[in-house]
């Protein structure tokens, strides 16, 4: 497996993302970034992205979360933000990007975790979740699933995954822009570039459309299915905060307040905003977070 890194000077200076970098081998010779702001001593809460973002997305709500006493760790997964990127499109799959976020959770030896989870980050954390339930105290999901290919997928999805695939253009910047609401700035824009220098760096980003289980016998669906059973049995607080303005993962808030118990009797929200309603919303969406952590105190 052939393994590219981002020239750090590529991140220097970006808008709002004053954090400092931190590393873990998630294999021999391949290296996971990840934010760790706030507290040593904090609850940890874990904020997971997606598609083809990086730990940038969450840049406004670090601070208000750690601000508030609590340890933010905002992973960037293999092949997105400062992570390393193998290089090619065959060296992904949903069981590997799990097995380098499982490492990642277990080398640091996380517990009583609130997990904060979007896009791609619903996908791998849903069941990372499920699979390490005792390490977890709660799950706030943000338009995201977790899909077992037994449903059918929206039409704007197919199109999203054939152009991932065969587009010889793969602007990620104007992707993230396509899913917010509000005009990123150039600096912005110029930040969700920095990971890619050149087109051999978005292998991992072409790959994950293709990764979405999307039929019956997908290799991800068996897993994903044993999960869905084990989140049918979950009973800690489970809080959805999806956005009104996300074609595709539009209804899938109140599908999963109807199958997980814990989903009962939860504040859940809609914010305004696209698909990245970190973007558009990241203070509310912080707000809800805070707001959960507060009730467990309090109760």
């Amino acid at each position: 497996m052939r393994i590219l890194r981002t020239d750090e000077a590529r991140f220097a200076g970006l808008p709002d993302y004053p954090f400092q970098a931190n590393y873990l081998d998630v294999e021999p010779g391949l290296r996971m970034h990840f934010v760790d702001h706030g507290p040593a001593n904090g609850t940890p809460v874990v904020m997971l992205h997606g598609e083809p973002s990086w730990s940038y997305l969450y840049r406004h709500m670090i601070p208000m979360v750690a601000e508030a006493g609590y340890r933010v760790l905002a992973p960037d997964l293999i092949g997105f933000g400062k992570s390393d990127k193998p290089a090619n499109v065959t060296d992904y799959s949903y069981s590997r990007h799990m097995s380098w976020l499982t490492r990642w959770l277990e080398d640091l030896n996380l517990t009583n975790i609130t997990l904060v989870c979007q896009n791609w980050g619903s996908l791998l954390g849903l069941r990372l979740a499920a699979e390490h339930h005792r390490r977890f105290n709660r799950i706030i999901v943000g338009n995201g699933m977790l899909p077992t290919g037994d449903s059918p997928v929206p039409a704007v999805f197919r199109a999203w995954k054939a152009f991932a695939s065969h587009s010889p253009w793969f602007p990620v910047a104007r992707i993230i822009q396509l899913g917010t609401e509000r005009a990123l700035s150039p600096g912005e824009m110029a930040a969700y570039e920095a990971p890619f220098p050149s087109a051999e760096f978005k292998a991992g980003a072409r790959a994950f459309p293709g990764l979405v289980p999307v039929s019956p016998d997908d290799p991800a669906s068996a897993a994903n299915r044993e999960a869905w059973r084990i989140l049918e049995k979950w009973r800690k607080p489970f809080i959805t905060c999806f956005s009104n303005g996300d074609p595709i993962t539009r209804g899938g808030d109140r599908h999963m307040q109807r199958r997980i118990p814990g989903a009962l009797g939860q504040p859940h929200i809609t914010l305004r905003g696209g698909h990245f309603l970190q973007e558009d919303s990241p203070r509310e969406f912080a707000r809800v977070i805070l707001d959960a952590l507060k009730a467990e105190m309090a109760a």
